[in-house]
């Protein structure tokens, strides 16, 4: 049996203690002539994913809906046929925000059985997608609520996501999700329960979309691994309500990049065939580099040359038609020099070192963030190394550590950990050194 997260969550949200809840539940059964005797302890074992037998599902639900003043069904508490699985599609649009807004609750509450959840594999992985990419789509995502959304309260979440990818660049995932999942709790998921008409419901799901992919990026930079693809599914479900493919083609390269760090190098491929292919005309000369030079990441893994040749050159010709004024918000993390750093991350996986510095120089001579910065010098330090340039890396090494200073990060953890292993391997002294340094950096805990 899998905890369920789904009634855990609506009983902390109901305000309700485990032997209160209870207690509702046997007088709501004696309105039905069933003499219920339910204690603590069952809810206990309700929590770790029994399902109780008979009406009493449905006594859980009328008395959580009656303090909630919403309606509650089964699949809100995880005793419907799916059970207590949360995943975010083939549920109504309704049902799905209600799910998600749970997960977000027990994400900021810091629940173990979250944090600690593995990526899915195979078709649950595959079928956010496959969902996004077809038919049925949503025609109407208007709503009633208690509330009405606002285009002042969209504006919001907009400068919120600007925000908070702002403070992700400068200090890192494990900081930055806390505060952007905080906010999706305090402010987003109101508004995502709100009344609102059906063209201002789509601009509300595309900006609580943006927020939701910034906080699955900081789940990933904190190795969370599991959270960041629900947080990504979840982004792809709004991002398909508000109707906007090329945010979905966006979110999808999210799970392209994960998928290229947890080596599943086939579905990286596919995920982004079926971004370029279901945006179509609505993807960006930006986000298409990117899809391709991933793309070509991915065939250099798997050792099939061509492929990975014929996407760097889709890649590169997609990058001379970048034009900073007419890109989406979301694809500014495509800055000059990134493309040139993907594709020379592809061509070290072919062998091919002359030219894979070639573009790792590009890079770097190109203006950047700190963290992008930390990234691509980490990839020249390799190849400096690679071609005996010990004391020239150590230089460059020593660079990346001082730009990566200030930002907690589990992925910059690891480049500055590689780093420092093959710099103590070169047995350069003044590599050596550079690694002391690294060393150091390294004993402050994240």
């Amino acid at each position: 049996m899998e905890p369920n997260i789904l009634l855990e969550s609506l009983i902390d949200e109901a305000g309700v203690s485990r032997a209160g809840l209870a207690g509702h539940v046997n007088r709501a059964g004696l309105a039905r002539g069933l003499n219920l005797r339910y204690e603590h302890t069952a809810v206990s074992r309700w929590l770790k994913g029994q399902r109780p037998r008979g009406q009493v599902p449905d006594l859980i639900c009328e008395v959580l809906g009656g303090r909630l003043r919403r309606p509650v069904a089964l699949d809100d508490i995880g005793m419907g046929r799916s059970g207590p699985d949360t995943s975010p599609h083939g549920t109504t649009l309704s049902c799905f925000v209600d799910r998600a807004t749970t997960l977000w609750r027990g994400d900021e509450q810091h629940r173990p059985h979250l944090a600690t959840a593995p990526a899915v594999t195979g078709t649950a992985a595959v079928m956010p997608v496959w969902e996004w990419e077809n038919p049925p789509e949503d025609t109407d995502v208007s709503r009633p609520g208690p509330v009405r959304v606002t285009a002042a309260g969209i504006v919001v979440l907009r400068a919120a996501r600007d925000h908070y990818e702002q403070m992700y660049r400068r200090a890192g995932g494990i900081v930055t999700r806390s505060r952007v999942v905080g906010f999706l709790n305090a402010e987003a998921a109101p508004l995502l329960r709100g009344g609102c008409g059906d063209a201002l419901g789509r601009r509300l799901h595309r900006a609580t979309a943006g927020l939701v992919a910034v906080a699955g990026i900081c789940a990933y930079d904190s190795d969370a691994h599991g959270p960041a693809q629900r947080y990504f599914h979840q982004a792809l479900r709004l991002a398909k309500a508000s109707g906007d493919r090329g945010l979905g083609g966006y979110v999808i390269a999210l799970l392209v990049n994960q998928s290229l760090f947890l080596a599943d190098y086939r579905r990286s491929i596919a995920f982004a065939e079926a971004a370029l292919r279901a945006a179509g005309a609505h993807i960006t000369p930006a986000l298409a580099a990117d899809l391709y030079a991933m793309q070509a990441k991915a065939y250099a893994r798997l050792g099939d040359s061509a492929g990975a040749r014929a996407c760097i050159r889709r890649a590169e010709s997609q990058a001379e038609r970048i034009s900073a004024g007419r890109e989406p918000e979301e694809t500014g993390y495509v800055q000059p020099g990134l493309v040139d750093v993907q594709v020379a991350e592809a061509l070290l996986g072919l062998g091919d070192l002359s030219a894979a510095r070639e573009h790792a120089v590009a890079a770097v001579r190109a203006p950047a963030h700190d963290r992008g910065m930390v990234h691509r010098l980490a990839m020249l330090t390799r190849l400096e190394l690679l071609q005996g340039e010990a004391d020239r890396a150590a230089c460059t090494a020593a660079h990346m550590a001082e730009r990566a200073r200030g930002m907690d990060s589990r992925r910059l953890r690891d480049r500055l950990c590689s780093v420092r292993e093959h710099l103590s391997a070169s047995g350069c002294p003044e590599a050596a050194r550079t690694a002391e340094m690294i060393d150091g950096a390294l004993r402050v805990p994240l």
